[in-house]
C-alpha cells in the first residue's frame, strides 16, 4: 500500500540511488548538500511527474548527464505496481505497468505523494495559483470525474484564449463559451464541496497547531453577483484588452483567515508555515478509505524555523495520520516519530542503509 522501493539516477546531485522503502516510517539523514532534500523531490516527480522546488527540468538533471531517471515500485493491496517517470531538456514522460497514461497525473492515482518542507509556507504567501494545485490535487483523489472536467476546461480555455489573442470577433470567440461554462461550472462545483469537507478538519488541526480559529472559502473566479455566462460577458472588452479570458476557474482562489483576519502578510514564516502543514495534513484525512494504497508523506527537515512547542504539536499531528511517513533530518535520530523501520544515511549523494 505504499512505496516499496525506489531507484535514482542522475536526479539532481545523485549519480545513482536505490532505497528499500518501510511503508510506515523511514528516516533519512546526512548534513546540509548531501542529497537529502534531492531524494525527497525525486519521490515527489515520480508522483507528480512535476517537481516542488523548481519549474525548470534541466534543473533536476545532474551536471553532464542527459536525462534523469526515477523507477520506484508501489505495493497495493492486491499487487506490485512499477512505475518511472523520466526527464530531459525537451520534456518529461512516464510509464506505469508498462503503459504510458494518458496524462501525468494518473502518477498520482499509484502515489500520493504530499511534502511538508521549509518552504511550505509558499501555499500562504504566494498567489492563488498554488492553492488551486493544492485543491486540485485533492479534489482528483476524491471524484473520479474531476480530472476529465479540468481537462476539458484547460483545453476549451486555450482555443477561447488563442481566438482573443487571434483579434477574432466576438462571434468567434464566443463559440467556445458553452463549452468553458459547462465544464468550469462541474470544475467550481467540486472544488466548493472539497472545501466544504476539507474546513471541519483543517479548523481541527489549526487549532491544535496555532490556537486560532481558521476558516476557509472557495471563490469562483468572478464576482458572486454573477453567474459565469453573465460574468463572460461583463468581462468582454476586459478580454479583448488584455488577450486572455480574465474570468472563470482559472481564477479562482481560496479564502483563508483567520480568528477572522485575511492570512496574507498577517503572521510569522512559523505560523504561514503550520498553517499550510495544517492544510496539507486535513487534505490527507480526506483521503478515501479503502483505496488500493495510502498517502506518502515527505517531511524535509521539519525541525527548521520552528520552536519545540511547535515542533512537537506537527509531529503530534503527524503520527496520528495513515501515511508513509518519509522524513529527512540533519541527524542520525528523530526519537519523537518513534524508531524507523529503515534507516539511511546520505554522503556525497549516495544513500547507504544503517
Amino acid at each position: 500500500m505504499s512505496l516499496s522501493r525506489l531507484q535514482v539516477t542522475d536526479f539532481r546531485c545523485l549519480q545513482s540511488a536505490e532505497l528499500h522503502l518501510d511503508p510506515h516510517f523511514s528516516l533519512i539523514c546526512g548534513a546540509n548538500a548531501s542529497g537529502k532534500t534531492s531524494l525527497l523531490e525525486a519521490i515527489y516527480v515520480l508522483g507528480r511527474g512535476r517537481s516542488f522546488r523548481t519549474r525548470r527540468l534541466e534543473h533536476l538533471i545532474r551536471q553532464g548527464a542527459e536525462r534523469f531517471v526515477v523507477f520506484g515500485e508501489v505495493e497495493t493491496t492486491t499487487r506490485r505496481v512499477p512505475m518511472g517517470v523520466e526527464g530531459t531538456r525537451q520534456g518529461i514522460r512516464a510509464q506505469i505497468d508498462g503503459d504510458k497514461p494518458s496524462s501525468l497525473a494518473e502518477l498520482a492515482l499509484f502515489l500520493p505523494v504530499q511534502i511538508i518542507d521549509p518552504e511550505v509556507h509558499h501555499l500562504i504567501e504566494e498567489g492563488p495559483s498554488r492553492r488551486r494545485r493544492f485543491l486540485d490535487w485533492g479534489v482528483f483523489h476524491v471524484e473520479q470525474s474531476f480530472v476529465g472536467h479540468w481537462q476539458r476546461y484547460q483545453q476549451v480555455l486555450k482555443q477561447r484564449n488563442a481566438a482573443l489573442k487571434g483579434h477574432q470577433p466576438k462571434a468567434v470567440v464566443s463559440v467556445w463559451d458553452s463549452d468553458l461554462v459547462r465544464s468550469g461550472e462541474l470544475l467550481g462545483a467540486a472544488r466548493a464541496r472539497y472545501v466544504t469537507a476539507l474546513t471541519p478538519h483543517a479548523q481541527v488541526i489549526g487549532r491544535n497547531l496555532l490556537g486560532m480559529e481558521l476558516t476557509l472559502s472557495y471563490r469562483n473566479g468572478w464576482a458572486k453577483d454573477y453567474n459565469m455566462v453573465e460574468a463572460l460577458a461583463q468581462s468582454w472588452s476586459h478580454d479583448q484588452e488584455t488577450g486572455a479570458t480574465q474570468v472563470g476557474p482559472h481564477r479562482a482562489e481560496l479564502a483563508i483567515r483567520l480568528d477572522g483576519a485575511a492570512v496574507k502578510d498577517r503572521i510569522s514564516r512559523g505560523q504561514q508555515k503550520l498553517l499550510a502543514a495544517a492544510l496539507l495534513i486535513a487534505q490527507i484525512k480526506l483521503f478515501p478509505e479503502g483505496s488500493t494504497v495510502q498517502p506518502s508523506l515527505l517531511l524535509d527537515d521539519p525541525a527548521a524555523e520552528l520552536d519545540d512547542e511547535r515542533l512537537a504539536g506537527l509531529i503530534r499531528e503527524v503520527s496520528g495520520q495513515s501515511v508513509q511517513l518519509i522524513v529527512t533530518t540533519l541527524h542520525g535520530e528523530f526519537p519523537a516519530f518513534g524508531e524507523p523501520g529503515r534507516r539511511f544515511r546520505m554522503s556525497a549523494g549516495q544513500a547507504i542503509g544503517v
